[in-house]
């Protein structure tokens, strides 16, 4: 499909600056199909992937719509985990500074109810949120949808999956029946069509390509048995040397099992899935995304809505159980052009799967010895950076340059040492080149940020 630019569309000329300062350049496949639909203001259906655009695709169309002074909600994004959500609106608000005074709020279970409700008593123009605390709100009579004009449903796949489909039908049941609902799904179930026509009015369908080109995805498949699987593991992982790696697991037993492994060997790794606290979900992926730890381990639900950039290498620890999985999962590596590694571990009684995937994808897979892999004895090297918490975030009115300040004159932290920022409503996160920690960033009482003390402890 040939690029287009963002100026083809009729959007004003400091959304178009604003976009041009974010890297947005063309337009993905799913922008340029998606975007003249949507802003006519037509039912969409849209078949794509995490990493292929969709955020803007619809944020743009929905904030072309938003009168920035009215602060009743105006569009509501439902995702089927807190963390898609809190990606979703992140990116909302970078899009959205090209004009003043747009709130996003995020309501996602996980945290208290309370400090969301009091941010919904002040307003918002956008609403993001799992529907399970939406439903929630709703219950309570603190979030009205009778204003709303248009309906995301992000990833409605994984949310009907997920068992959210009676929450969804609360949900869109209140608001105003002359909405716009735009669907995005990485695959197209049939619970999505039943979906679809019931909540849609002769919805335009648009289909783009995996959200990363094939091309740049090398796939390796290697045989194993049961009792070899360990090794064969650390074996690829001491062979291609990852800096950054996520390895699939098919159940959160498998995900346990793996991360002592790969502990007990002495490589950076952690677990995600949906067992956890929802406090440690968020530190083990800022963690991650911070270069703070090198090898996350993680369920294809836990997972949903990772977006990093640079993973050189993506393991399938457990095939997985169907042709649509194997491509999300591998699509996390080999992004924006890049090149990417997707290594499979295959036990002979999986051969199946294997041919499976094969067919549907029209390419040979082949099945090759993790044996003959030559592995360094030398040891990995750490994680390059380490993450600090603060506690003082959004709520505070901290942001990234604040810490910077802070860390560079009271702590002595080399600004050049200073990576990744990530400011969230009552934390923030600062990762710090590994071999610039000292003593400076234990805990201490007397870290002052604009007037107030703040307590900074490093992660494990």
């Amino acid at each position: 499909m040939t690029q287009q630019a963002f100026a083809s569309l009729p959007f004003p000329a400091s959304l178009l600056d604003k976009l041009e300062q974010m890297g947005y350049r063309s337009m993905t496949p799913i922008q340029s199909a998606s975007l003249p639909v949507s802003l006519a203001g037509k039912d969409l259906i849209a078949q794509a992937n995490t990493g292929s655009g969709k955020t803007a695709a619809f944020g743009l169309a929905l904030l072309s719509k938003l009168n920035p002074r009215f602060f009743g909600t105006q569009a509501l994004v439902l995702c089927p985990t807190r963390e898609l959500a809190t990606q979703v609106a992140q990116e909302l608000r970078k899009l959205a500074s090209y004009q003043q005074n747009i709130k996003v709020v995020v309501l996602c279970g996980g945290q208290g109810i309370g400090p969301q409700i009091g941010s919904l008593e002040h307003g918002a123009h956008i609403v993001v949120g799992t529907p399970g605390r939406i439903q929630d709100h709703l219950n309570k009579n603190t979030l009205t949808l009778s204003d709303v004009q248009t309906v995301v449903l992000d990833e409605a796949d994984r949310m009907l999956e997920m068992g959210f489909v009676d929450a969804i039908d609360s949900i869109l049941s209140v608001t105003p029946s002359t909405r716009q609902t735009l669907l995005f799904s990485a695959t197209y179930p049939p619970d999505i069509e039943r979906l679809s026509q019931q909540y849609q009015s002769n919805p335009v369908r648009v289909t783009v390509a995996a959200e990363s080109d094939e091309g740049t995805i090398e796939e390796r498949l290697f045989e194993v048995t049961r009792d070899s699987k360990g090794a064969a593991l650390l074996a690829i992982i001491r062979h291609f040397r990852p800096e950054s790696s996520v390895l699939f697991c098919n159940t959160k037993q498998s995900v346990r099992e793996t991360v002592e492994l790969l502990r007990s060997a002495g490589v950076s790794a952690d677990a995600l899935h949906g067992d956890m606290e929802q406090r440690d979900r968020d530190q083990v992926l800022v963690r991650f995304k911070q270069k703070s730890m090198q090898i996350l381990v993680a369920s294809d639900v836990a997972a949903r809505g990772l977006d990093v950039d640079d993973l050189s290498l993506v393991i399938n620890v457990d095939m997985p159980r169907d042709v649509d999985v194997y491509t999300h999962r591998i699509g996390r590596t080999g992004r924006a052009g890049k090149s990417g590694l997707a290594a499979s571990l295959v036990e002979r009684s999986e051969q199946y799967k294997v041919d499976q995937i094969g067919t549907q994808l029209q390419r040979k897979l082949h099945l090759e010895s993790w044996q003959a892999l030559p592995v360094s004895d030398q040891a990995l090297a750490g994680p390059s950076h380490r993450t600090v918490a603060v506690n003082l975030g959004r709520r505070q009115k901290i942001r990234p340059g604040d810490l910077v300040g802070a860390f560079v004159n009271q702590l002595q932290v080399p600004a050049e040492a200073l990576g990744n920022i990530t400011v969230s409503d009552n934390q923030s996160f600062v990762a710090i080149a590994a071999d610039s920690i000292s003593k400076n960033l234990q805990p201490v009482g007397d870290l002052k940020i604009k007037g107030r003390s703040a307590r900074v402890r490093v992660l494990r």
